[in-house]
C-alpha cells in the first residue's frame, strides 16, 4: 500500500508540474514565445507525457503483477462455500407425469462444509488445484464435476448429496441395504452397483450380499430365496451403461419363500413393504426376485396403493435400470405387526389398517355397541385343526345371541369380498392358522377369539395373533383346549409323551411338532366351557 501511494503522489506531482510549465509558456509575449521558449516548452511536455506512461506501465505490472493464468483466480483465495438448501427441483419418472422433490446444493457464503481453497503459490496453482469435502482433497474441481455428471450427481448444474451405501445385518428378521447415488441394477446378474469414486461412507470396492425376505432365521427356507450382490463404488466407465433410467427410488425385495400362506403373506412381505414404502407416497417403483405373477395379480389393489408404477421382474429383466436409491430387502418388525418408535414417519398397524379399508372398501372404522345383533364369524379349516362338533358349536353361539357368519376355505379365495365379510362382523373365531389373519379386516373394537390346539402351544400362538391384535385396536381372547378336547386320545394312549410331557416332543424339533400338534390334531369343543369365552365377547358389545 506504501508503494502504491509513493507512486501515485510522484505521478501527480510530475503531471501538476507540466501543466504549469505549459500555463507559464502560455503567458509569455507571442515574440518570446516564438523566438526562444517554445520549442523547449514542447519539447518538455512531450518527454513528461512519455514519463507518465512509463510510471502507470510500471504501476500496473509490478505493483498489481496481473497474471494471464486461468488458474490464477485462485491466488485471490476467494472462498466459495456450498451447503444443503432445501429447495425443490422437480424430476419425472418415464411413465407418469407426477412431480418428486430432491433436495440440492447451492452456493451459499458462511459455510465451511464444502470450500474451494487457492494456494498462494501461484505455480502450484497453475498446475492443479483443490476441492475439499469434509476435509478430504480431491482432484481439480472440473474433473470432480465431470465424475459426478457421469454418475447422475450433478443434475441441471446443480451437485447432488453425496452417495454411498448402508447396510444392517443386526436385525433378528431381515438384512437390509440402502444405496443412495447412482444405483445400476443389472436383473438377470443379481446385482446392484454403485457408480461413482466420491468419498463414500464405505470401502472402495466393497461387496455385500444380501437375501431380500424377512424371515432369516428360517435357514432351510432362505437357502430358496436369490441372493443378491452389492457393489460399490465403481467408476462410472467401468460399470454398465444405464439402458432405463428412473426418477424414483427402487424397493428390491422377493415373493418367494413362504408366500402363498396368508400369514406368511402379510408378516413377511405386505407389512415390511408398507413399513419401507409408505415414507415415498406412491413415487417409487417395486423390483421382485423369484417373481410370483399369481400372488402380484392376488394383492395388486395393495401393492397399487404402495406403488403408482408396474412391478418389474427382476429375475427375468436384461437391462440395467438406473435409480437415485434403492432399498435392497425389506424392514420388519415382528410377527404382523409394526413398531411405531422406529419406522419411517411413524407409521403403525393404525396406518395399515387404513390403507386397507381404502384398498378393499370397508366401510366399517369400528364396532359399534347395542346397535344390532352381534355378527360371530368362525373361520374353519379344511385338513387338519378342524372342528369335530361344528353344528353344536354353531348352535351354542346362536343360543346366545350371536348372528353367525361361516368361513371356509372357499370363501377366503376372493379376497376383496372376504375382507368386506370380516368387516361385517363383530367377533371372529377360530383354531390357530393362517386364516386368523383376516383379522387385521376387523373393525377398531372387534375380538378375536383364537382356540388353542393341546400340546403347550401357548406361547407361539399368542406371538403370532396375540400380541399383534392390540396394535390393530383389538380385544384379544384365547380358549386353550384340554387333551379330552383333541383328537390324539384317539391315536395315543393317554401315557404317552404327547399328554404327559409335549415339551418332549418341542424338543425333537419343528418337523416333530408340526407333525403331531398341527398336523394330525383337530378339535372337539367342550361347548359349555367355551361358552363362557362367547359371553365374555358379548360383553364389550354391549
Amino acid at each position: 500500500m506504501a508503494s502504491y501511494t509513493l507512486y501515485h503522489h510522484s505521478l501527480g506531482a510530475l503531471c501538476r508540474r507540466s501543466k504549469e510549465d505549459k500555463d507559464i509558456n502560455m503567458k509569455l509575449p507571442k515574440t518570446t514565445q516564438g523566438r526562444v521558449e517554445a520549442p523547449k516548452l514542447r519539447k518538455l511536455g512531450t518527454t513528461a507525457l512519455i514519463i507518465c506512461c512509463l510510471l502507470i506501465s510500471f504501476f500496473f505490472f509490478v505493483v498489481l503483477r496481473p497474471s494471464f493464468d486461468p488458474s490464477s483466480i485462485l491466488n485471490l483465495h476467494t472462498n466459495i462455500t456450498i451447503q444443503v438448501l432445501e429447495e425443490n427441483t422437480s424430476f419425472v419418472d418415464e411413465r407418469n407425469a407426477t412431480l418428486i422433490s430432491w433436495p440440492l446444493l447451492r452456493e451459499e457464503k458462511g459455510s465451511e462444509s464444502m470450500r474451494i481453497n487457492g494456494s498462494t503459490n501461484a505455480e502450484e496453482e497453475n498446475t492443479k488445484s483443490k476441492l475439499e469435502i469434509a476435509g478430504v482433497e480431491l482432484e481439480s474441481h472440473v474433473d470432480v464435476v465431470e465424475r459426478n455428471q457421469e454418475a447422475h450427481d450433478i443434475v441441471g448444474g446443480e451437485v447432488l448429496p453425496k452417495s454411498n451405501i448402508l447396510c444392517d445385518f443386526s436385525q433378528r428378521r431381515s438384512d437390509t441395504c440402502v444405496v443412495e447415488g447412482d444405483v445400476r441394477v443389472l436383473g438377470r446378474a443379481s446385482t446392484i452397483i454403485l457408480a461413482g469414486d466420491l468419498q463414500l461412507h464405505t470401502s472402495p470396492q466393497d461387496t455385500w450380499k444380501v437375501r431380500p425376505y424377512a424371515r432369516k432365521w428360517e435357514q432351510p427356507i432362505m437357502e430358496k430365496i436369490k441372493e443378491l450382490t452389492l457393489k460399490g463404488p465403481i467408476k462410472p466407465k467401468e460399470s454398465p451403461k444405464c439402458v432405463v433410467n428412473h426418477d424414483v427410488p427402487a424397493i428390491i425385495f422377493s415373493t418367494g419363500g413362504f408366500l402363498g400362506n396368508f400369514f406368511h403373506d402379510f408378516t413377511d412381505v405386505l407389512i415390511p413393504l408398507f413399513i419401507t414404502s409408505r415414507q415415498y407416497n406412491g413415487d417409487v417403483r417395486f423390483l421382485v426376485t423369484n417373481f410370483n405373477s399369481r400372488w402380484i395379480k392376488k394383492y395388486q389393489p395393495l401393492l397399487l396403493r404402495l406403488s403408482r408404477f408396474p412391478i418389474i421382474n427382476l429375475d427375468g429383466e436384461k437391462s440395467t435400470h438406473c435409480f437415485p436409491k434403492a432399498h435392497v430387502g425389506l424392514i420388519s418388525h415382528k410377527e404382523l405387526s409394526i413398531n411405531s418408535s422406529i419406522s419411517p414417519n411413524g407409521y403403525s398397524m393404525t396406518e395399515f389398517r387404513e390403507l386397507l379399508r381404502t384398498c378393499y372398501s370397508l366401510s366399517r372404522n369400528s364396532v359399534s355397541k347395542g346397535t344390532r345383533r352381534p355378527r360371530l364369524l368362525i373361520v374353519f379349516r379344511k385338513g387338519s385343526r378342524t372342528f369335530m362338533n361344528k353344528k353344536e358349536v354353531i348352535l351354542m353361539a346362536r343360543g346366545l345371541g350371536y348372528k353367525v357368519v361361516l368361513a371356509g376355505p372357499e370363501e377366503t379365495h376372493n379376497l376383496p369380498r372376504f375382507a368386506r365379510i370380516v368387516n361385517s362382523c363383530d367377533v371372529m373365531m377360530g383354531v390357530h392358522g393362517a386364516g386368523l389373519a383376516n383379522m387385521m379386516f376387523l373393525p377398531d373394537n372387534a375380538t378375536l377369539i383364537q382356540i388353542v390346539p393341546w400340546g403347550r402351544l401357548g406361547y407361539a400362538c399368542r406371538h403370532d395373533f396375540g400380541n399383534p391384535a392390540p396394535d390393530m385396536g383389538l380385544r384379544y381372547l384365547e380358549y386353550e383346549i384340554r387333551e379330552e378336547e383333541s383328537s390324539l386320545i384317539y391315536q395315543y394312549p393317554r401315557d404317552h409323551p404327547v399328554f404327559s410331557d409335549p415339551l418332549s416332543i418341542h424338543k425333537q424339533g419343528w418337523n416333530a411338532l408340526w407333525s403331531i400338534f398341527l398336523n394330525q390334531q383337530n378339535i372337539k369343543l367342550d361347548v359349555r366351557r367355551f361358552r363362557g369365552v362367547l359371553q365374555e365377547a358379548l360383553k364389550s358389545l354391549r
